[in-house]
């Protein structure tokens, strides 16, 4: 290789650039003087590109591939700097690398509670967090909205304004939604990609895209969720008396299954765990009902020995009628199931009352 080939050679710059950070959006390839050989060889690689600015403007994006810095490939600097066809020259120029991959997992959440009207709890107080992944749509656009000069921009730049523009449109979104509180576990797909769809449009305008937003959790300040997991608490218990009752016994088999306890500690703990449970049951037990009335007694009957005949049976009201006409006297024989032979009526402590109540006699006539 003579002196000539040599020299020619150093003219042949290699511009590249690898990443093994996981949040750096834009790197500035660094030169000593940005000065660029004609006919360089430019690398890009797939997840890349990268843009040239020449003196403080926007020139031309490289796309992923290998190029020749020259004139034909570069038609924008070309332009700015009027170059004619046979143009050698090395030239002066600001290379950038910007990352076109997805940067995932990043974290938004809620700073403050969400203050918004819920249909079953009235107003309340809410926060939320999740992930979000972004990437670089349009690298020029990038460059000039959000990175300016920096040499090195990475995700923490600008993540903060992305969470503020996300916790913003998910206060819109939940406010005009009506979803009730309780109902937005299930409804949290469809308000991650509404809350995305408003995102997006800003998120262009700075040459970003926002491939997914998920929201992980919705939550209720604590003391109105501890006040929940009461209520639903006693949802599960159900029958107080029951579940007392079941948690004694509970306890009582644990105590006979410990071998090293005393007898006398496992017999009082067993009596003092009854007598707990049999309180505890007293005290949440509702109210007994009041006791059913018994059934009415069987009404006697009677029958009446008259003449060696038989007849009835009679009810007490029907001999009070007898009584009152004469059919049934005093001597009039009567017997009821139970009783020991044939007795006179007015024998009878029950019968003879019928004949107390009987008129006196009329009085004379005139």
């Amino acid at each position: 290789m003579g002196i000539f080939d040599f020299l020619t050679g150093q003219f042949i710059d290699v511009i590249h650039h690898t990443d093994d950070t996981q949040d750096t959006l834009v790197w500035r390839f660094e030169r000593q003087g940005h000065e660029i050989k004609y006919g360089a060889k430019l690398t890009v690689r797939e997840g890349q590109a990268a843009v040239f600015i020449h003196e403080g403007q926007m020139a031309d994006v490289f796309s992923p591939g290998l190029y020749m810095l020259e004139t034909n490939n570069m038609p924008i600097m070309t332009s700015l700097q009027h170059w004619d066809h046979g143009f050698q020259s090395p030239f002066k120029s600001e290379i950038y690398y910007v990352n076109t991959t997805r940067f995932q997992d990043l974290k938004w959440g809620t700073k403050n509670p969400i203050m918004c009207r819920d249909p079953e709890f009235g107003v309340v107080r809410i926060r939320a967090f999740g992930t979000y992944t972004i990437r670089v749509s349009d690298p020029a656009v990038f460059m000039r909205e959000i990175v300016g000069t920096d040499g090195e921009f990475t995700t923490d730049e600008i993540s903060s304004q992305i969470r503020n523009i996300i916790v913003s449109r998910f206060t819109n979104a939940v406010a005009k939604s009506g979803i009730p509180v309780l109902d937005m576990a299930a409804n949290m797909d469809e308000l991650s990609n509404i809350i995305a769809d408003l995102v997006s449009p800003q998120l262009a305008e700075y040459g970003l895209e926002m491939p997914m937003l998920m929201i992980e959790n919705i939550s209720l300040p604590a003391a109105v969720e501890e006040a929940m997991d009461k209520r639903t608490s006693m949802g599960v218990v159900g029958d107080l008396n029951k579940y007392t009752q079941f948690s004694a016994a509970e306890a009582m088999t644990a105590a006979a299954s410990n071998p090293g306890g005393s007898g006398m500690g496992d017999g009082l703990g067993m009596g003092m765990g009854m007598a707990m449970a049999q309180n505890m049951a007293g005290m949440g037990a509702a109210a007994p009902a009041a006791a059913a009335p018994p059934p009415p007694p069987a009404e006697k009957v009677w029958h009446l020995a008259e003449n060696g005949k038989t007849t009835g049976p009679f009810s007490k009201a029907a001999l009070g009628r007898m009584a009152s006409d004469g059919s049934l006297k005093r001597g009039s024989t009567v017997w009821t199931a139970g009783q020991d032979g044939w007795i006179a009526a007015g024998d009878i402590d029950e019968l003879a009352q019928l004949f107390t109540v009987m008129p006196p006699p009329p009085p004379p006539a005139g």
